[in-house]
């Protein structure tokens, strides 16, 4: 009889271990996205990704003294912190977050920021459950369905891989200069590094380039029909491309230092004796000066246009989508308190 309970009393546990090694997995288990998940817009991405929105929520790095990533909604409401790291290259997709800690940290040792190792993370959308995919510096990265496709530096130069969003299947695609931030239904658009600025395309599907268009471009923003980018070769005025009918419109001649768009407007650096801010239509009409003055850091959401002045790197201006009034981003700056 005795013998019977210890069997039976053997079996439960076996079974309750086994029930935990199962839940254990399945909560450790990455979800995967669905097709067609881009981490974010190209033009946040190529002005430093300190913006996502993704499924209602806006993830930001908010640059005020104690800051961190945080989350709001899109009409700036609701600011929480998810943590108090220094981010960049932000993404979004599914149930996760994606991004670059630059080693800094907002919480203050005495002496300024706490610094540790630089990595390139993912947690959960609350900020949870962080864990470093690679120790790499990212310079730019895109997610693209169930890959992060990344752009790196180091001693030995450029490095272009892409790896599963569980930190597997890593494989390397180029030792130079691709910028993965333009993507579209599961293919990369960017500008060639090696001998000429072309549009090139990557399936994300094969990983084959392959070449669009022979233009001379730079910073290539895809919007339906439309490339929109700066044209090298003519003093990096801001023009578009039409695919379909193949012609070429400039839309302004001012040089430009960065650009972004959404919502219908493009917003846009001048540089020269006389810098400036300004909006305008896709088309190029209706411009109008948001600020005078260099600014950097052009990041957009559904409903603001954020900023920054170049040189400061704490400040952080807000503006609404095709409003000609600006002000400092105040209600981050008290969150960060």
């Amino acid at each position: 009889m005795k013998k019977t309970v210890k069997t039976t009393l053997t079996v439960i546990i076996a079974l309750l271990l086994i029930i935990v090694i199962i839940l254990v997995t399945f909560t450790q288990r990455i979800s995967m996205n669905p097709a067609g998940t881009v981490g974010n817009t190209a033009g946040n991405l190529n002005n430093d990704g300190l913006f996502c929105e993704h499924d209602g929520m806006v993830y930001f790095y908010n640059t005020f003294n104690g800051g961190g990533l945080f989350s709001m909604t899109p009409g700036e409401n609701d600011l929480k912190r998810l943590n108090a790291l220094e981010v960049r290259n932000i993404l979004a997709g599914g149930k996760y977050l994606y991004y670059f800690h630059t080693g800094a940290s907002t919480v203050s040792t005495g002496f300024g920021h706490a610094f540790g190792m630089k990595s390139f993370l993912r947690s959960k959308l609350d900020g949870s459950n962080s864990e470093a995919l690679t120790n790499d510096v990212i310079v730019t990265g895109q997610l693209v369905d169930n890959y992060l496709y990344l752009l790196t530096s180091g001693n030995a130069g450029p490095s272009f891989y892409k790896m599963k969003i569980d930190g597997s299947d890593r494989v390397e695609l180029a030792d130079y200069v691709i910028n993965p931030a333009c993507a579209d239904n599961g293919v990369i658009y960017y500008n060639g590094t090696q001998g000429d600025h072309y549009l090139y395309a990557l399936d994300s599907a094969t990983d084959v380039p392959y070449e669009v268009w022979k233009g001379n471009i730079w910073y290539p923003i895809l919007d339906g029909d439309y490339v929109y980018y700066l044209d090298v070769a003519n003093n990096y005025r801001l023009c578009r491309y039409s695919r379909s009918q193949n012609v070429i419109e400039v839309l302004t001649e001012d040089r430009v230092d960065c650009f972004n768009l959404g919502g219908g407007f493009i917003y846009y650096q001048k540089s020269g004796d006389l810098p400036q801010l300004k909006c305008m239509r896709m088309d190029g009409s209706s411009v109008k000066v948001i600020a005078e003055g260099n600014y950097t850091h052009i990041n957009m959401t559904s409903q603001y246009v954020y900023f920054q002045e170049f040189g400061n790197d704490v400040a952080m201006y807000h503006s609404q989508l095709g409003s000609d009034y600006y002000e400092l981003f105040s209600a981050a700056e008290e969150a960060a308190r």
